[in-house]
């Protein structure tokens, strides 16, 4: 029998315990925690839109039409006009053919892979992807290959690599179709993947390439369709498009872009799909009305761009290191021990600052860090302040205790 008490106190020992925190507020630039009014730097919500009275009202409209919740899943009776519009306007939006909603982008991820992959086929994925593809991977029971962080020439020797020779007498299924899978945006890192290059692999090994848009959908692009209108690709039935609801888009749930023959395929076999209560009209409502907001004002992913650029540069300024980050409002702090970074956490909030830290196994040992992600709707004054205690907290080695842990310049 597991012995949990056991188990929490070695996590607490090594300063890996997680515990929730609850925010008496909307998850907005500043929220109520613990009953302190403080800076948010930690949310998803990059545009500001979860709380904009557009939405609301978009959503509150859809309820007093359709009620609070659908009450069944998409193929019994939890389908309503609202999911097909949105579907629709998705795959329109997002330059593809068709479009299918999910609950929320994890189980987009789990139903995606192990609906178009299984035993026999073989799956390459980023190691720093999500834990969402790596879950939808092992349940499909492909092969996972993991290839290193952005290394298209490790890729390109990999997908080149012969299968290795079935042993005498196994029932080994060969290999059928190969995938290369990775975050556009990666989610701790706060940089872009090589997009085109990988687009380039697929084409030359004839493979899928998935792509998990879940931190680019909003943010990335001349009209914010992400990661491939950033890059001027066009959409084809090689690449499938994944992404959520849940971040830039301001509300919640998970879908993915790609051929006709795709969704409809998904549809018959995406297992989290078919056996889960759709998502509220409402939450359809509000989708619907973002991506509105999105295509015709881009002022809000102007400014988000020009608030992650100022604060990112300013703490680079000071010796923080960054890592990769960069076009993205998420900006990693390496701070490399998990208590020191727990604790440079704690200090930022009572200074009125939140920043989660982020600790293995989200992240490897030894690449614990301070999680910063920037909104469209924080001001210039929010970052200074933002500036001035990291500058004052990372310097205050006394306190800190610094040494060998946080990567900043003396």
């Amino acid at each position: 029998m597991v012995n949990f008490k056991e188990e929490i106190a070695a996590l607490k020992a090594k300063g890996l315990q997680r515990k929730m925190r609850f925010i008496a507020s909307a998850n907005d630039r500043y929220i109520t925690l613990d009953g302190k009014k403080v800076l948010n730097l930690c949310s998803n919500n990059y545009l500001g839109l979860a709380n904009d009275r557009r939405l609301e009202k978009a959503a509150i409209s859809a309820i007093k039409k359709f009620g609070i919740a659908s009450g069944a899943s998409r193929l019994v009776s939890g389908s309503t006009v609202l999911h097909r519009e949105l579907e629709k306007k998705l795959a329109r939006f997002k330059k593809q053919e068709a479009a299918l909603v999910y609950t929320s982008g994890y189980s987009a991820n789990l139903g995606i892979i192990s609906s178009i992959v299984g035993r026999g086929d073989i799956v390459f994925s980023d190691r720093l992807n999500h834990a969402s593809i790596i879950d939808g991977i092992i349940l499909s029971r492909a092969e996972l290959v993991r290839y290193p962080h952005k290394d298209i020439e490790a890729l390109d020797k990999l997908l080149n690599r012969p299968p290795a020779p079935a042993a005498a007498g196994s029932s080994r299924v060969p290999r059928q179709k190969k995938l290369i899978i990775t975050d556009s945006v990666f989610s701790m890192d706060g940089d872009i993947a090589p997009i085109p290059e990988l687009l380039r692999l697929a084409e030359k090994y004839d493979c899928l390439l998935m792509i998990d848009e879940a931190h680019a959908t909003g943010v990335l692009g001349k009209n914010g369709r992400g990661a491939l209108e950033h890059f001027g690709i066009k959409a084809n039935e090689r690449i499938i498009q994944m992404g959520t609801l849940s971040k830039a888009l301001g509300g919640l749930g998970g879908f993915v872009c790609g051929s006709g023959e795709l969704i409809d395929y998904l549809v018959n076999r995406s297992r989290s799909f078919i056996f889960s209560t759709s998502l509220p009209a409402a939450l359809c409502a509000s989708a619907l009305k973002v991506i509105e907001i999105i295509e015709k004002d881009g002022a809000l992913r102007q400014r988000l761009k020009e608030n992650a650029n100022f604060l990112r540069r300013g703490l680079k300024d000071m010796g923080f290191d960054t890592l990769d980050s960069k076009d993205t409002a998420i900006i990693p702090v390496l701070t490399k021990e998990p208590k020191l970074t727990m604790e440079f956490s704690r200090r930022l909030f009572t200074e009125g600052i939140f920043v989660q830290g982020i600790r293995p196994p989200t992240v490897s040992e030894g690449l614990c860090r301070l999680r910063i992600t920037v909104m469209a709707t924080h001001t210039k004054k929010d970052l200074e302040f933002t500036l001035a205690k990291f500058k004052e907290l990372g310097t205050d080695t006394n306190s800190l205790n610094l040494t060998g842990g946080i990567s900043v310049c003396p």
